[in-house]
């Protein structure tokens, strides 16, 4: 799960960082995001891995972006109008259900019916200001039961794509289901409301299921019926993208994901997350496998320090992307990528920032044209691999730069931070407008499938 901590980001660092906006996103370019149109296999690829978003702490997918927040937003002033609640909590764990495995909701378009969706998603997006179209790449967190102004703010004025909330923002299921529809109130009804949920320890809703992890569900049939009863829970409450499961494979002794995965090897990993993935979509909701290209392999949790993953593409292919081809064949429309540095693939850039990670193996060699969304931007391995001091800026425009699309948020002042550097970049790189550009298309056609689903 995303780990939140304490942000860096104070009102003073924020005003001397305005300043040398245009410098940063400079800087992040010069060393070495190179957009060309080859494929991402090439030398320009950075490094690759996965963040474990960890247990516990509310993720650095989800500091508080209320103190010391979004600076052009304005001070948090109070929720929007109030929203209706009813009580009422989540279903029981139900393991015991049926299901398939994979295999998209009923009434999905068809093939050409996603092709024609995309081209107006791109169509629109094309008439969006930069402003709006970089708002379409950010997904931000908060303090609190009770959206900020600015964070209503900016949902209003699409400048933020949706939220991801943690056990702090989730007392209850009333409490959820209130802030849940205030933030698609705000957003016209096509807001990303994300959390983790994997089970056991790792659950933002502590009031749902599923109450056992992952590696306590023994195969396919157990994690469907796992994933089905927390769709439920989360589709009660207005939560609809859920940042799970997780694909990694715990390959190495002393993996800190082995508490955290499904039991076997790569094809039972896989056979499990396509059916966790099949489950929740036919319940609504859309899933994020992760950490792409897998981090089973790593004893460091890349949220709280670096992680090195010495693995050939040879390896990779026949054991850690074995689980994420199986959620994309399920019909995953979002992959998360980690924080880990794959030495075989890119010694020299995390995964986040990696062409040769995001563009080469996830998008060309497996084929995905979904939403590729990253670990918290908080995290101690993006801290330690992006120059400057914890700069989020610099961070979010080198992912983006490797192909992800959507940007994961967590820190007091880092939403204004990454915002403002995206849009200097863009200004400054036309290679990167043309990125901002394609990852908001994308987005777009994800949240107006989310709204569908609502609708």
């Amino acid at each position: 799960m995303p780990h939140r901590r304490r942000s860096t980001h104070g009102p003073t660092a924020i005003r001397r960082r305005q300043i040398a906006l245009v410098l940063v996103a400079l800087l992040a370019l010069a060393a070495g995001i190179a957009i060309g149109a080859g494929s991402g296999g090439d030398g320009d690829g950075r490094a690759g891995g996965s963040a474990a978003t960890s247990a516990g702490a509310p993720g650095a997918s989800g500091g508080g972006q209320g103190a010391g927040g979004s600076r052009d937003e304005g001070a948090p002033t109070g929720g929007d109008d109030a929203a209706g609640t009813g009580e009422g909590g989540a279903p029981a764990d139900d393991e015991s259900a049926g299901g398939g495995e994979g295999g998209a909701p009923a009434g999905e378009d068809a093939a050409g019916g996603d092709a024609a969706a995309a081209e107006r998603a791109r169509g629109r997006v094309e008439r969006m200001s930069l402003e709006r179209q970089v708002g379409e790449l950010l997904v931000i967190s908060f303090s609190g039961t009770t959206p900020p102004q600015y964070v209503l703010d900016a949902l209003r004025g699409r400048r933020a794509a949706g939220v991801i909330l943690f056990g702090p923002n989730a007392p209850s299921a009333a409490s959820v289901r209130a802030l849940s529809a205030r933030v698609q109130r705000a957003a016209g009804g096509d807001a990303i409301v994300s959390l983790d949920q994997e089970g056991g320890d790792i659950r933002t809703l502590k009031f749902a299921p599923p109450q056992r992890g992952q590696a306590s569900q023994p195969g396919p049939a157990a994690a469907a019926a796992s994933a089905r009863a927390a769709a439920r829970a989360l589709r009660q409450v207005g939560v609809n993208v859920t940042l799970g499961p997780v694909a990694d494979v715990a390959l190495a002794p002393g993996s800190f994901m082995a508490s955290r995965v499904y039991r076997g090897g790569p094809e039972e990993v896989g056979r499990s997350v396509a059916a966790a993935v099949g489950a929740y979509r036919r319940a609504g909701i859309e899933t994020t496998p992760k950490h792409f290209p897998g981090v089973g392999a790593a004893t460091q949790n890349t949220d709280f320090g670096s992680a090195a993953i010495d693995r050939t593409r040879a390896q990779l292919l026949a054991e850690e992307l074995v689980p994420f081809r199986a959620a994309i064949d399920a019909g995953a429309r979002l992959v998360m990528v980690g924080h880990a540095r794959m030495t075989g693939i890119d010694p020299g850039r995390i995964a986040s920032q990696s062409r040769a990670v995001v563009r080469g193996l996830l998008r060309d060699e497996l084929g995905f044209d979904g939403v590729v969304m990253t670990d918290s931007l908080e995290a101690e391995a993006v801290d330690a691999a992006t120059p400057g001091d914890r700069d989020v800026g610099a961070a979010a425009v080198r992912s983006l730069a490797a192909g992800c699309d959507l940007l994961l948020l967590t820190g007091a002042g880092s939403f204004p931070l990454a915002r403002e550097a995206l849009i200097a970049a863009a200004r400054a790189d036309r290679r990167i407008r043309a990125r901002v550009a394609e990852s908001a298309a994308r987005v777009l056609l994800l949240r107006e499938r989310l709204a569908q689903r609502e609708g």
